[in-house]
């Protein structure tokens, strides 16, 4: 029997001597290590500017803070996604609505999400869930078609002049849509950089955006500066230069930087990335060979719209129900295979039950999570791994079928 985690880190010795030699240098907070990374990975997303973070929640709060917006606002965010997505709006300040998902796909329902713009929405989070980009040609007409609602606040809302579009892109560094990546795609982007995703910086994330008319790049920057450490108006970088201990602190805000030590991963993590999204395509289609046969419901991580990061492989086995998912999950672990779910719609958890929010009124998130099996997929699954997982998974499910 073999013995198969969920998703394990891929880190080479390229990332260890990396932070080895980031410890040497004496420079362990953020420092020329970060602002590297961070110049490489907005050049790679094609993003006007990014900023790393200490993980992708800050980097969402960080965005909506950005944008203004707070208590008296509202935010949509799919019910269908991880409580991040969420939680980041509530933390600002303003009220989350839920949108219902798709009836056959896990991007939320457009056509609810833009009867759900009221004069009080100040922005829409669509997930790329599973690395799969959502379709962002219509959610930018349903914002733009509901200009006339908006009541903008500040200069960044008056610069758009409409409903902003803030991905969740946790899932999807290095995913397209058209030809355009993750980055580019909306107004502004949140990735994460936990252990678990693609690419890693043991904890992280980043913010980056596009650039809108009428505002500098450059001072959108600063203000993320700013705001992630504690409105202090030097980051330790810069009072290193001679006679530049002065600072001033221009709000109580927050402490949410990233570290040199997580940058020196992430510098050799984006050297590896494009090989890691490549074997990651490799196993997708493996798995999809074996399964789609049966009848089995997946992901299509690869179409002529876009092109995934391939972070999740989704399952949906016809004809179950929460009860035998479960057991399928069971029985897989005992045979050394750990699955997972991802995820549980938000109106189903304790936290969003207290807030009033009750999962029979998202239908379809139940809908697509009530028979969903997430199968392990990462770089370190050999071949004969992948068929391990398949050759089970198999073996199992077709005592379920009908």
């Amino acid at each position: 029997m073999r013995n198969i985690p969920f998703s394990p880190p891929d880190i080479t010795e390229l990332e260890i001597q990396e932070v080895c030699e980031a410890l040497r240098s004496g420079w362990i907070t953020t420092g020329p290590r970060t602002k590297q990374l961070e110049k490489e990975l907005a050049e790679y997303c094609h993003a006007a500017k990014l900023v790393c973070l200490n993980s992708a929640t800050a980097a969402e709060e960080m965005n909506l803070r950005v944008l203004g917006i707070g208590e008296g606002d509202e935010v949509l965010v799919p019910a269908y996604t991880y409580t991040a997505t969420a939680a980041a709006a509530i933390h600002v300040g303003a009220t989350v609505k839920f949108i219902d998902s798709q009836k056959d796909s896990l991007e939320m329902d457009y056509d609810q999400m833009e009867r759900a713009i009221t004069e009080r929405t100040k922005a829409v989070i669509p997930v790329d869930l599973g690395g799969i980009p959502c379709d962002y040609d219509r959610i930018y007409q349903a914002v733009e078609g509901k200009k006339a609602l908006f009541c903008p606040k500040g200069d960044v809302q008056e610069a758009l002049g409409r409903v902003a579009v803030v991905a969740d892109c946790a899932h999807g560094l290095g995913a397209s849509r058209h030809g355009v990546p993750t980055g580019a795609l909306a107004d502004f982007t949140s990735f994460s950089f936990h252990a678990v995703k693609n690419f890693t910086t043991a904890e992280g994330g980043a913010s980056a955006w596009r650039t809108l008319p009428g505002l500098d790049d450059e001072e959108l920057y600063h203000r993320y500066q700013l705001l992630s450490l504690h409105g202090q108006s030097k980051d330790a970088l810069a009072k290193t230069k001679l006679g530049a201990w002065e600072y001033d602190i221009v709000g109580p805000w927050y402490k949410c930087n990233m570290t040199d030590l997580m940058a020196a991963i992430g510098l050799k993590q984006l050297e590896r990335y494009p090989g890691l999204l490549e074997r990651r395509h490799q196993l997708i289609q493996r798995y999809d060979e074996a399964l789609h046969p049966l009848g089995i419901r997946t992901l299509p991580h690869f179409t002529p719209d876009y092109t995934s990061s391939g972070h999740l492989y989704l399952t949906w086995t016809p004809g179950i129900g929460e009860k035998e998912r479960n057991e399928i999950i069971l029985r897989m672990a005992e045979r050394g295979v750990a699955c997972n779910v991802h995820y549980k719609p938000l109106p189903m958890m304790t936290a969003y039950k207290a807030m009033g929010f009750d999962i029979a009124d998202y239908p379809n998130a139940y809908h697509h999570y009530e028979n969903l099996i997430t199968l392990p997929l990462h770089t370190r699954l050999s071949d004969e791994d992948a068929a391990y997982v398949t050759e089970q998974f198999t073996d199992i499910v077709k005592e379920y079928l009908r």
